[in-house]
C-alpha cells in the first residue's frame, strides 16, 4: 500500500504526498509558477485569492489555483498552456497597473513574478489620483504605502495566523476595500508589537522597514542567529557597503522565518557611536565608578595599542595569580568563546572560580533538573507543543520575553489546545488561556503541591510510568497528603475548584508540556519550584514522548551553550563534576596541562562577596555587566571598585567597564564566527556579516592572546579548532561537526549518527541517573526571604520588557527599540495609583531595604494592587538597586522576583 498520489504534470508522471498541492509538487520539480498570495514558508496556509498561479486541468471547465488545489489520482495538469499563461499574465498586468511610480523600478516579489511571466509593464490605467492612499509613516519601525497593496491578504495571515497578534485586517467593500490596523488606526497608533512579520510577507513593498525605501538596496545577505533571547531565531542580515541595512527571518528550526521586534529591528546597535574601537587603559590615579565624568565618560581612560593593553591586562592578573583572580564569562558570546574562557581560568589560575549569567536566571532550574532528571537541558524543544494537547506556562511571559516561542503557544491555543497560564502578574498570553491562575507572589510550591495532591487523591497519575521510570513516589504521595486545595487556596490565592480543574486537565491529557521562566527560578525557593514542576510532569507520564516535556525557557542567546561548555563553577563541559578526579584528569590531558582544583568554585554573587572579604583581588569579565545585573548592585559596584585589577572585554563602555583598569574592545555577534546553542538544544552556526569597527577583535582571539601572555601556550587558527577540541570532552557534540553545521546551519543534540537528525524529545527510554530512573523530590513551603510589613507593605518584582533585553547595553543603543521604549518605567495597578494620588505618567519612588529609585509610573491592571513591576534595563532607575541578594541554597540564585517594597508619590517639581 502507498499513501502517494500519482498524476500527470506537464506530460510527466509525478507523485504527491497527501495534502500536497499542485504548486508544491511543481515547485519541487523546478517549475516556476507565479505566486503572490501564497508563501511556501511554514505557518502560512494557501489562500488562492490572487489567481496568479492558475493551471489547466484536463476535463475541467475552469482554471484552478495551483496553490490550493490538491491533485487526485490520475489527474492531468498542464501549467504552460496558452490559456493558463494568458490568465496569469493578465492578473499580473492588472496588479502592476496600480503600483506607485516609486515601486516601478524597485525589486519586489511582484516584480520577480512578473518577470517569470514575461510581463514588463501594464497596459491598463492606474487608479484615479484622488483615490491613491496616503503613505502612513506613523510607526517608528515600518512604513505603510497602501498604493502598492494588491490585497493578497498575506499580511493579515502573517499577523493573525502566524504571529497571532490580530492587529491587521481588511475593511471596506469593493473598490474601497483596504488593509487596516485595529479599528483603522494609523499603524503607529495601533496595538502592533513591531514583529515585522507583515513586512517580510508583503510581496509588493506596501509594508517596508521605515529606513528602507528600495528593497534592492543591499548587495549581499548573511545567514546567522539572533543575538538576543534563548529562542535562537535564525536570520538573514542584508548588507550593503559593509553595513547591515535590514534583517529578515530565516527558516531556522526554532523560528521558521519568524522574528520579534528585537530580532528584526534591534540590529543597529553594532553601528552605534558608543562602540569601543581601541583598547583603553585607566589613567593613573583616575577614580573608578559610574558618572565620574558624565560629559566625557572616556576621560578616565587613555587609548593604547593592543600589545600594551594585553600586556597590562595579563601582568595585573598574573601578578595576583591563583585564587585571588576570578572570571565572569558571557552567555552572549559563542560556545567556543565560553569554552576558552572557563579553560583560561581553570588552566591559568588552577581553580574553578568562574561563572556566568546562568547563576542569575536558571541556576535553580538546572540544579533541580540535574538532581531529579540527570540533565540540565530541556527534555523537549518548545516546538513540540504542536504535538501536545495541554501545556502549562508558569513564571514566564513569553509574549514579551520569548516572542517567537510565544507564537507557537498562541497557535496551540488557537487550534484547541488547553493552555494553562500561571503567574502573579497578568500577561498577554492570558487571553489565549483556558485557565489563568494569577497566584500570590511566592506561593508556587503551595499551588503546585495542591495540584499534585488532587492527581494523587483522584488517582489520575500514570501508574505504569511511575512504576517503570521513577523512584521515591511513595514518599511524594505521603508528602502531598498535607496539601489539599481547600487549605492551599488561601495560601496561593487560587480557588480550590480551579486547582482541581487544572489538575484534571493536565493529568488526563494525552500529552502535556511544562514551560517556565525566571518567575519560577529567581526565588530562595526556586529549586523547590522546579522540583514541583518536574514531579508534576513525572507523575502524569508527560516526559519522553512527542508533545511532552520539561522546558525552562532560557533567557540569553547562548546561556544554554555557555553552560554546556563548562562556564559554571561546579561543572566542567557537559556538566561533568569538578570534584571527579577522572573528569579533571581527562580535561587536563585534552588541554595538555597540569591539574587544577577539585573544589567547586565560587558563584557570581559569592565571588563579589569574596572581593569584599579580601580573598579575591582581580577579575577578568567578558561581556557581563554585574554593575547592573547583580542583586543589591551597590554592593556589587563597591566590590568592582575595590578590585586591584579588573579587565573588562566588551563592545560598549558598560556600567561595569567604568570600573575597569584595562578595557579590551570586542566584536559584536554580527561581526564574528562561532556556534551558539539555544533553549531547544539546537547548536547553530553564526557567521560574520560586517567587520568589527576600528581595532575591535573577536572575543576568542582576545582570550587566546591573553592566555599566551599568561604562559599557557595556546595556538588556535580559529573557532573551528576550538570546536574540535570541545568535541574531545563533550559527548553532547557527538556526530556534530563544524562542517555539518556550516552545511545544515543547526543540529539538535543529542545526535545518534552523523547523517541523522538530532532528538527533539529525550528520555523516552530512561534517564541519565543511576538506575535510569527520574526522582520525585518533595518540596515544603518556604516563605520569601523578606515579606511585606508595615514599613514595606508591597511586593516588588522585576523582569524584561518586549523592546529591551538584559541590562540594556545593546537594546538601548538600537534606534527603533529605544524610540519605542525610551524611558525607565514601572507598572502599578490603577487602584494603587489612585491611592497614592499619582496620575499615570507621574513619578513615584520605590524603596526597599537596600535603596531607592525614582521612576515614571504606568497604570497596568495586569499587576495586582499590592505589587509593582520594574524592568531591569534602565541604569537611571536600576531595578537591582532594590532587589534582595538572598540566595536559593541549592541553585545559589538571588531572589530577584520578590522584595518587600514601599511606593511613594514624588511631588511635581515647582516651576
Amino acid at each position: 500500500m502507498t499513501d502517494t498520489i500519482t498524476f500527470t504534470l506537464d506530460g510527466e508522471t509525478v507523485t504527491a504526498a497527501p495534502g500536497q498541492t499542485i504548486w508544491e509538487v511543481a515547485h519541487g520539480r523546478g517549475l516556476a509558477i507565479p505566486h503572490l498570495c501564497h508563501r511556501p514558508e511554514p505557518g502560512y496556509r494557501s489562500d488562492g485569492n490572487c489567481r496568479a498561479c492558475m493551471v489547466e486541468i484536463e476535463g475541467e471547465r475552469t482554471l484552478a489555483a495551483s496553490c490550493i488545489r490538491e491533485p487526485s489520482e490520475g489527474m492531468v495538469v498542464n501549467t504552460a498552456t496558452e490559456r493558463a499563461e494568458t490568465a496569469r499574465r493578465g492578473v499580473i498586468e492588472l496588479l502592476l497597473a496600480d503600483q506607485p511610480e516609486e515601486a516601478r523600478d524597485a525589486s519586489s516579489h511582484l516584480r520577480d513574478m512578473a518577470a517569470v511571466q514575461g510581463v514588463r509593464e501594464s497596459r491598463y490605467p492606474a487608479i484615479e489620483r484622488a483615490r491613491v492612499p496616503l503613505i502612513d509613516d506613523s510607526h517608528v519601525a515600518m512604513s505603510v504605502n497602501l498604493d502598492a497593496c494588491i490585497h493578497c491578504n498575506l499580511c493579515v495571515r502573517a499577523c493573525r495566523e502566524v504571529q497571532v497578534n490580530d492587529v491587521i485586517g481588511m475593511a471596506g467593500r469593493g473598490h474601497d476595500a483596504k488593509i487596516v490596523f485595529d479599528f483603522d488606526d494609523p499603524m503607529g497608533a495601533s496595538s502592533c508589537v513591531a514583529c515585522g512579520e507583515c513586512v517580510q510577507a508583503c510581496p509588493t513593498g506596501a509594508l517596508m522597514p521605515a529606513e528602507v525605501t528600495d528593497s534592492a538596496r543591499y548587495d549581499r545577505e548573511v545567514k546567522s542567529v539572533c543575538p538576543y533571547c534563548g529562542v535562537g531565531c535564525q536570520l538573514s542580515l542584508k548588507v550593503k557597503d559593509d553595513k547591515v541595512v535590514w534583517v529578515d527571518g530565516a527558516d531556522g528550526p526554532a523560528n521558521e522565518n519568524r522574528l520579534c521586534v528585537k530580532g528584526r529591528f534591534g540590529f543597529d546597535y553594532i553601528a552605534h557611536p558608543h562602540r569601543l574601537t581601541r583598547p583603553l587603559i585607566r589613567r593613573e590615579g583616575a577614580a573608578k565608578g559610574l558618572n565620574v565624568d558624565p560629559a566625557n565618560p572616556l576621560a578616565t581612560f587613555r587609548e593604547a595599542t593592543w600589545e600594551e593593553a594585553m600586556d597590562a591586562a595579563a601582568y595585573g592578573l598574573k601578578t595576583l595569580g591563583g585564587q585571588r583572580v576570578a572570571g565572569f564569562g558571557s552567555a552572549k558570546c559563542s560556545n567556543e568563546e565560553a569554552y576558552l574562557f572557563q579553560k583560561l581560568i581553570r588552566q591559568g589560575f588552577g581553580h574553578n572560580n568562574v561563572d556566568h549569567c546562568t547563576r542569575l536566571c536558571h541556576a535553580s532550574s538546572v540544579a533541580a533538573l540535574m538532581e531529579n532528571v540527570g540533565s540540565g537541558a530541556v527534555t523537549a524543544t518548545f516546538n513540540e507543543i504542536e504535538n501536545a494537547d495541554v501545556a502549562i506556562v508558569i513564571g514566564a511571559n513569553p509574549v514579551e520575553n520569548h516572542p517567537v516561542a510565544a507564537t507557537y503557544f498562541k497557535q496551540f491555543a488557537k487550534r484547541g489546545g488547553t493552555l494553562i497560564v500561571m503567574d502573579p502578574r497578568g500577561q498577554a498570553l492570558k487571553r489565549h488561556a483556558t485557565h489563568m491562575l494569577q497566584f500570590k507572589p511566592g506561593a508556587d510550591v503551595a499551588m503546585l503541591n495542591a495540584i499534585m495532591h488532587v492527581i494523587v487523591e483522584e488517582e489520575l497519575y500514570d501508574r505504569q510510568y511511575v512504576a517503570g521510570m521513577t523512584e521515591n513516589f511513595e514518599a511524594m504521595k505521603a508528602h502531598l497528603a498535607g496539601f489539599p486545595p481547600e487549605e492551599m487556596a488561601a495560601h496561593c490565592g487560587i480557588e480550590a475548584e480551579t486547582l482541581r480543574a487544572v489538575a484534571r486537565d493536565f493529568a488526563t491529557a494525552r500529552a502535556g508540556m511544562i514551560f517556565w521562566g525566571m518567575g519560577v527560578s529567581q526565588h530562595v525557593h526556586g529549586t523547590d519550584n522546579s522540583r514541583c514542576l518536574i514531579s508534576l510532569a513525572l507523575m502524569c507520564g508527560h516526559v519522553g514522548r512527542p508533545g511532552t516535556g520539561l522546558h525552562p525557557l532560557r533567557g540569553q542567546n547562548n546561556v544554554q551553550g555557555a553552560s554546556d561548555a563548562g562556564l559554571i563553577p561546579m561543572f566542567l563541559p557537559d556538566y561533568q563534576s569538578v570534584t571527579d578526579d577522572g573528569v579533571r584528569s581527562a580535561f587536563s590531558e585534552i588541554w595538555g596541562s597540569g591539574g587544577f582544583s577539585d573544589q567547586k568554585g565560587l558563584t557570581v554573587t559569592e565571588i563579589l562577596d569574596a572581593v569584599h572579604s579580601g580573598n579575591i583581588n582581580g577579575m577578568y569579565i567578558l561581556g557581563e555587566n554585574p554593575a547592573m545585573s547583580d542583586p543589591d548592585v551597590e554592593h556589587a559596584r563597591a566590590a568592582l571598585a575595590k578590585l586591584d585589577h579588573l579587565v573588562v572585554q566588551d563592545i560598549f563602555l558598560t556600567e561595569t567597564a567604568n570600573y575597569a583598569d584595562v578595557i579590551l574592545p570586542a566584536a559584536a555577534w554580527a561581526e564574528k564566527s562561532g556556534t551558539v546553542t539555544n533553549t531547544n538544544r539546537q547548536v547553530q552556526m553564526g557567521r560574520p556579516a560586517v567587520p568589527p569597527p576600528g581595532e575591535a577583535r573577536e572575543d576568542w582571539w582576545i582570550t587566546v592572546e591573553l592566555a599566551k601572555r599568561l604562559g599557557l601556550g595556546w595556538d588556535y587558527a580559529g573557532p573551528y579548532e576550538v570546536f574540535a577540541e570541545m568535541k574531545k570532552g563533550m559527548k553532547s557534540l557527538d556526530n556534530i561537526t563544524w562542517e555539518r553545521l556550516e552545511a545544515e546551519d543547526a543540529v539538535t543534540y543529542p545526535v545518534k549518527g552523523p547523517d541523522v537528525p538530532g532528538e527533539a524529545v529525550v528520555f523516552g527510554d530512561g534517564f541519565p541517573r543511576d538506575g535510569g530512573r527520574a526522582r520525585f523530590t518533595p518540596a515544603e513551603i518556604v516563605p520569601p526571604d523578606e515579606v511585606p510589613d508595615a514599613e514595606y507593605p508591597m511586593v516588588l518584582t522585576t523582569g524584561r520588557q518586549l523592546e529591551h533585553w538584559h541590562t540594556g547595553a545593546m537594546t538601548r543603543r538600537a534606534s527603533v527599540l529605544d524610540a519605542v521604549e525610551p524611558e525607565a518605567n514601572c507598572s502599578l495597578h490603577p487602584a494603587t495609583l489612585r491611592r497614592l494620588g499619582v496620575e499615570a505618567g507621574g513619578t513615584v519612588r520605590l524603596v526597599t531595604r537596600r535603596g531607592a529609585v525614582e521612576v515614571m509610573a504606568r497604570a497596568d491592571r495586569a499587576v495586582s494592587p499590592d505589587m509593582v513591576f520594574l524592568p531591569f534595563a534602565f541604569v537611571e532607575a536600576a531595578a537591582n538597586v532594590l532587589t534582595n541578594p538572598a540566595l536559593d541554597p541549592y541553585g545559589k540564585i538571588p531572589e530577584f522576583k520578590f522584595a518587600a517594597c514601599r511606593v511613594e508619590a514624588v511631588p511635581l517639581a515647582a516651576e
